[in-house]
């Protein structure tokens, strides 16, 4: 018997879990793009939150087997971090191809830093990516991500965050001096093939950084029909998202879309508690009118969400927040980009944020 669920990633039905096979090489050819100047990339990004329990339960045998049928399916590009499950999502890749990636398969990782040292930023990433190479049983991360929040030198978050700022964002003055020099000397070592940033930190600082002479190769930006980054967004000013990617597609920056259904705020229900006060709550409340046009097009609006994000302009691969293999594949089963007389609908619903 069938019946529907929900997670923050996709609404799906419920089945008997396949039987795990092993892997094999890709059957499927995905819609390829160019991630900047880096690489050709898949449409979507298999992200490691939903493989290392970010979003909802699953079990190892489980993610194991989403990774090999996503790469199965023509997804090249993993999405992963430390901080996804403890270390669940790399090591989950890890076994999965027994420490052996298959060609043309590439993954990234990502570092949260203080405002610190030089000292101390070059030994904290060294740690981190030396900690996520043991995860993978790799030898190499061909990108690797700032996960901090970003930010012009004198800003000051609003109260209680500034009483902590520094604990979890860079300033600018530290990026410029500490990080990117980091970063390059990594390269210089083999241990990382480019870097990026996660751009969700002020957009002001962002803005600077991917116009700065040495910019990043990639950047991870919101990309939803709602322009919301929700509960993850710590500053008072508009985001500016559209913007950020028109001015990465400009400059040759890689961009890629996360958030396609804002933590589940674009889903017909969420997969967990979540307070009437919470910024994912309000936009849930906020996207009545959007699942309500998807229901005349007898359409999910987590698929529908996801390839809204496929369509933005700008974005190379929007990362999937997938936990099990009937959620990826309705996403890898759900069509290309919509249409652009789709999105005019969706847009004219005026939902986006300022």
């Amino acid at each position: 018997m069938l019946r529907a669920f929900n997670h923050g990633a996709v609404s799906v039905l419920r089945t008997r879990k396949a039987p795990i096979k092993p892997w094999r090489k890709p059957i499927i050819r995905r819609s390829m793009n160019q991630l900047g100047a880096l690489w050709p990339v898949s449409d979507y990004t298999l992200g490691g939150g939903g493989i290392g329990q970010v979003w909802g339960s699953t079990d190892r045998a489980e993610a194991i087997a989403t990774v090999q049928a996503a790469v199965d399916h023509g997804v090249t590009l993993l999405d992963l971090a430390p901080m996804y499950g403890r270390g669940e999502a790399e090591s989950v890749v890890g076994a999965a191809f027994d420490g052996s990636l298959p060609d043309g398969i590439r993954v990234t990782s990502k570092c949260l830093l203080a405002t610190d040292t030089t000292e101390a930023i070059a030994d904290r990433l060294e740690k981190s990516i030396l900690r996520s190479l043991d995860s993978l049983r790799a030898e190499h991360i061909d990108l690797f991500f700032l996960h901090s929040q970003i930010i012009l030198d004198d800003y000051q978050f609003p109260t209680p965050l500034n009483e902590t700022q520094t604990q979890w964002s860079v300033t600018q003055q530290c990026f410029d001096e500490a990080v990117r020099p980091a970063f390059e000397a990594l390269i210089k070592r083999g241990l990382i093939g480019a870097w990026g940033v996660t751009g969700t930190g002020h957009p002001d600082a962002i803005e600077q950084i991917l116009a700065s002479d040495k910019p990043p190769q990639a950047v991870q930006l919101i990309s939803n029909l709602l322009d919301s980054p929700g509960g993850i967004k710590r500053y008072p000013e508009a985001a500016r998202q559209r913007a950020l990617m028109a001015q990465a597609a400009a400059n040759g920056i890689g961009v890629m879309g996360i958030r396609a259904v804002q933590a589940g705020a674009l889903c017909l229900e969420f997969d967990r508690p979540i307070a009437m006060d919470h910024p994912e709550m309000l936009d849930y409340e906020r996207a009545a009118p959007f699942r309500a046009l998807c229901q005349t097009w007898a359409m999910d609006p987590a698929i529908v969400a996801h390839r809204y994000a496929l369509a933005m302009q700008g974005v190379s691969t929007v990362v999937l927040g997938v936990k099990n293999r009937q959620e990826l594949m309705a996403c890898l089963d759900g069509g290309g980009p919509l249409s652009m007389e789709q999105i005019a609908s969706i847009d004219a619903l005026g939902l986006q944020r300022p």
